[in-house]
C-alpha cells in the first residue's frame, strides 16, 4: 500500500537524477508526475518536456536505479510520458490551447525557409507532436504546393471561426488557400497585418504543442506583425553559407532581438552537395557560413542541410523529405534540427528568460 512517507522517499531519492540539457534535477523541473509505491516495489511516471528526446533510454534507467537507493525499495518501474511545457504565457486570450510557437525566419528569400518550417513541423509531428503550421508568408505562399493534397481542407465553421485544413495530421493555414494559384497579392502594410490578425484570432488551431510560423524573408511588415499579435517562444533562421545571406541574416536576428524573441538556433541549408555517382563533395555556396555565423550570434547550430534533388522533388510532390524518407541521410538531419530546436524551446520554457505577455514597442 501507498504511504506518503514512502512516496517522499522515492520523490527525494529522485532529486539526484539531472536532466542533462538544463542540470537541474528531474523533481525541481516538475517532470515527475506520479509516484506510488507497493511494498518494496516503485512505479515512477516521468513527463519528457518534448517528443523529441535524446535520451529517454538514459533517463529511463536513471530513474529505477534512482528509485531503487530509496529506503526499502528494491525494484523500480519508469514509465515515461511526454508533457510539452508552455512557453507562450500571453496566448491566454487569443490560442489558449497553443503551448508554443516557433518562427522560422530568413533575411532573404531563395535559402529554403519553407522547405525547413515544413520539414520541421512534421519532424515534430513524426514524434507524437501536436503542430500546427502557419503560412505567414502573404506575398509567396508556398506550404499549399509543398504539402500537396490536405487530408481535410481548410473551411468556414459557425461563429466566424475558420477551420485549418490538415495534412499528414496537422493543422495548416495558408493565403494560398484564398487566392488564385497564379493570382497576386498586391496588398498593403494595413491589408497584411488584418489577414495575420485573422490567422491568429479567427482560426480554430485547437490544442498545439508547437505552432510553427513560416515568416516571409526580410524584416517588413507582416513579420513585425506576427511578432507583436503572438509572444514568440522562440525563432530559427534558416541562411545558406555565402556571404550575401549572411548579412541579410544578421539583420533579421537584430530585428528579433529589439523585439525581445530568443534565437533558437541557425540552419544552414544548401550547405554543400554531395555527387550520387562518384561521391564528390563541393561546397557551392562557400563553407561554414552558417557555423561562423552561430558562433557570432551566440546561438546553436541546428544543422546543415545538403543541396539534393530528393529535397526539392519531396517539395513539388508534396511530401516533405522528412516524412518520404525519415531514415535517409536528410530525414534524419530534420528530425536532428527538430530534436534541437524542442530542446531551446524547453531551456526557455523552463528555465527562462520569457519573453512577456502583451505588444512590444518599435522604437
Amino acid at each position: 500500500m501507498t504511504t506518503q512517507a514512502s512516496v517522499d522517499r522515492v520523490r527525494n531519492a529522485l532529486k539526484t537524477v539531472k536532466e542533462k540539457t538544463l542540470g537541474k534535477d528531474i523533481v525541481s523541473l516538475g517532470m515527475v508526475k506520479k509516484i506510488e509505491v507497493e511494498k518494496d516495489f516503485a512505479f515512477v511516471q516521468v513527463d519528457l518536456p518534448t517528443p523529441v528526446y535524446r535520451d529517454r533510454a538514459d533517463l529511463e534507467k536513471q530513474v529505477q536505479q534512482a528509485a531503487c537507493q530509496a529506503d526499502g525499495i528494491k525494484e523500480a518501474r519508469c514509465i515515461l510520458g511526454v508533457n510539452v511545457p508552455s512557453g507562450a504565457r500571453g496566448l491566454a486570450t487569443r490560442l489558449p490551447a497553443v503551448k508554443n510557437v516557433i518562427a522560422v525566419a530568413a533575411g532573404k528569400g531563395g535559402v529554403g525557409k519553407s522547405t525547413v518550417a515544413t520539414n520541421l513541423a512534421a519532424a515534430l509531428r513524426l514524434h507524437g507532436a501536436r503542430v500546427g503550421l502557419l503560412d505567414a508568408d502573404v506575398y509567396g505562399p508556398s506550404l499549399p504546393t509543398m504539402l500537396g493534397e490536405p487530408e481535410v481542407p481548410a473551411s468556414t465553421r459557425a461563429e466566424s471561426k475558420i477551420g485549418p485544413a490538415i495534412y499528414y495530421g496537422m493543422h495548416v493555414i495558408s493565403v494560398g488557400f484564398f487566392t488564385e494559384r497564379d493570382g497576386a497579392v498586391v496588398w498593403r502594410g494595413p491589408m497584411v497585418h488584418k489577414l495575420l490578425q485573422q490567422f491568429v484570432g479567427d482560426v480554430d488551431w485547437g490544442e498545439l504543442d508547437y505552432l510553427i510560423v513560416d515568416l516571409p524573408p526580410g524584416t517588413g511588415d507582416a513579420q513585425l506583425s506576427l511578432v507583436q499579435l503572438l509572444p514568440i517562444t522562440g525563432a530559427v533562421i534558416v541562411t545558406t553559407p555565402q556571404e550575401v545571406a549572411l548579412i541579410d541574416v544578421e539583420k533579421a536576428v537584430n530585428m528579433f532581438k529589439k523585439l525581445e524573441v530568443p534565437i533558437l538556433g541557425v540552419v544552414e541549408n544548401m550547405s554543400y552537395y554531395l555527387c550520387p555517382a562518384c561521391g564528390h563533395h563541393d561546397d557551392i555556396f562557400a563553407l561554414g557560413g552558417g557555423a561562423k555565423l552561430a558562433e557570432h550570434l551566440g546561438v546553436p547550430l541546428l544543422g546543415e542541410v545538403p543541396l539534393d534533388r530528393r529535397v526539392r522533388y519531396g517539395g513539388d510532390e508534396g511530401k516533405p523529405i522528412v516524412l518520404s524518407a525519415p531514415d535517409g541521410e536528410h530525414g534524419k538531419i530534420f528530425q536532428e534540427i527538430s530534436q534541437r530546436a524542442a530542446e531551446g524551446v524547453m531551456k526557455i520554457v523552463l528555465s527562462g528568460p520569457r519573453r512577456p505577455a502583451g505588444l512590444v514597442q518599435i522604437k
